[in-house]
C-alpha cells in the first residue's frame, strides 16, 4: 500500500498561511504606522470595556 502524506501538506499549508498573515501585519505596521497604532488602541479599548462589563455583571450577580 502506498503511504499518504496528506497531513504533511496540511501542516505546510497552515505554516505558510501563518507566515503570510505575519508578513501582512508587518507590512501594515510599516506602511501605515499611525493607522496600525489606532487599530491597536481600538482593540485595547474594546478589551478594557469588555472586561469592565464582565466585572460589573459578576459584581451584580454576587451583590
Amino acid at each position: 500500500m502506498p503511504q499518504q502524506q496528506t497531513g504533511l501538506i496540511a501542516v505546510n499549508t497552515k505554516k505558510i498561511a501563518g507566515l503570510v498573515a505575519i508578513a501582512l501585519v508587518l507590512f501594515f505596521v510599516i506602511a501605515h504606522p499611525g493607522n496600525a497604532a489606532h487599530l491597536v488602541g481600538n482593540i485595547v479599548d474594546f478589551l478594557r470595556s469588555s472586561a469592565e462589563a464582565v466585572i460589573t455583571f459578576v459584581s451584580n450577580v454576587f451583590a
